[in-house]
């Protein structure tokens, strides 16, 4: 994927400057939420390119460089042995929330600082991964006006246990309690909502692929599509909760993805959240 889809970066950047126009205080705090490979990440950079060439000082995020250390997602898995959807890095849980937290809250400074930001390497041990040494972290200069995180997950809160259609699901459904440290932190949210959530199998094999081309390691075809579709059962289970109440305290961007991930053509929905 060479850029996002031209309607939907226009879309996303007129709401975040409307958010610029209208804020009480900086940064503005902008959550992105959609499934994996639907060009996320992308999205921010050509957002943060936008606005700094107006002046605006901004830095994009991803949670997946919050993901637990390797050796700490493999304790994870053999607490639970047996689950495959804490096996492997992903799944609510397997995050280091509170280093999140108090990243978002660094990035706030109103004074010149520099905040380190951690890096994750998805290709390590084998296309398992592994965050990297701190001294290959990112530095980030404050202060900022805009702070934007995109995750997969983003949004998502604990359903009844009623709900559950695996009982693998209940620790990652009990863990999402957490990841409230980070709802409560944004000021709006994007949602970025598949009109297909089983295209995130094709997207990620083409991700995978595109990493191995360009460094040489990286999950194989046949490796991706397994890692990914133990996903689709949390897009059923905890995407229907988003799309009804997003949790943040600020206004929520809802737009349709298609197969191409280029914006749906029904009409985009921008409404107040609710907590």
């Amino acid at each position: 994927m060479s850029g996002p889809d031209a309607r939907l970066l226009a879309r996303v950047e007129r709401f975040v400057r409307d958010l610029l126009v209208g804020a009480s205080r900086r940064p503005v705090r902008v959550g992105v939420s959609g499934p994996q490979g639907a060009g996320k990440s992308t999205l921010v950079a050509a957002l943060v390119e936008r606005l700094e060439a107006t002046g605006h000082r901004a830095v994009g995020l991803s949670i997946d460089d919050l993901y637990l250390t390797h050796e700490e997602q493999r304790a994870l898995a053999a607490a639970h042995p047996g689950n495959r959807y804490l096996e492997h890095r992903g799944y609510p849980g397997t995050h280091d929330v509170e280093l999140g937290a108090r990243l978002l809250d660094a990035l706030c400074a109103r004074h010149p600082a520099e905040v380190r930001v951690p890096v994750y390497d998805k290709g390590a041990h084998g296309g398992r991964g592994d965050r990297m040494p701190e001294t290959s972290w990112r530095v980030v200069r404050t202060p900022l006006d805009v702070v934007l995180l995109d995750g997969w997950m983003l949004g998502f809160v604990p359903v009844s246990s009623s709900q559950l259609v695996d009982a693998h699901l209940a620790v990652a459904n009990e863990r999402l309690v957490h990841y409230e440290a980070w709802h409560r932190r944004l000021d709006a949210l994007v949602h970025l909502d598949a009109v297909d959530p089983t295209s995130v199998v094709r997207w990620r094999v083409q991700a995978e692929r595109a990493r191995r081309d360009a460094t040489g390691a990286g999950l194989s075809d046949e490796e991706a599509r397994d890692y990914v579709e133990r996903f689709l059962p949390a897009y059923a289970l905890w995407v229907p909760g988003l799309r009804a109440r997003a949790p943040v305290d600020g206004p929520v961007l809802r737009l349709r993805i298609d197969e191409d991930r280029g914006l749906a053509d029904d009409p985009p929905d921008s409404t107040p959240a609710a907590r």
